[in-house]
């Protein structure tokens, strides 16, 4: 079977648009922890989670962020019912999503924090090969501290690295 010029390029760009939808993908599911001395103090941290994702449609998004010190601990964590946006991007090889909330001060309000304190909340989701960088900026969800830890996850091996 012979293609025309017109069918063989139409032929490629469904293969380019499928490899480029199968890029945009994102199946994770982590669980993460790592014991630190920060300023002479033990410290653990502890995360939880898992990313599906078709292009921007979100099709499970949970996320739990711990961190323990000897005296107190900060606890805060993410899913679909705060109303979670996803934006998709592609630069180059590498595959990136923009997370963030449709309403954050309805989510923090939901959680019972009343007092206004940067209402913002993004997750960033960069995949690279087999790791995926997760890093966040959400000063405002749970509390007043950075709400979760910046950390990467080998998709293949499990293992997690905390940034510094």
């Amino acid at each position: 079977m012979t293609m025309t010029p017109r069918a063989l390029v139409l032929a490629l760009t469904l293969s380019a648009t499928s490899a480029s939808a199968l890029a945009q993908q994102l199946n994770a599911r982590f669980s993460c922890s790592d014991a630190r001395t920060e300023a002479g103090e033990k410290t653990i941290y502890a995360d939880s989670g898992e990313f599906r994702l078709n292009g921007s449609k979100i099709e499970a998004l949970r996320w739990e962020s711990s961190l323990f010190r000897s005296t107190h601990g900060f606890d805060c964590s993410i899913d679909q019912s705060d109303g979670p946006l996803a934006e998709a991007r592609e630069d180059g090889s590498n595959a990136s999503w923009r997370i963030s909330l449709k309403d954050a001060p309805a989510a923090r309000f939901q959680r019972g924090f009343d007092f206004g304190r940067r209402l913002n909340c993004t997750i960033r989701l960069e995949r690279d090969g087999d790791t995926l960088n997760v890093k966040p900026t959400c000063p405002a969800l749970c509390g007043s501290r950075e709400n979760f830890t910046e950390l990467s996850v080998n998709l293949k091996t499990g293992q997690c690295r905390y940034e510094e």
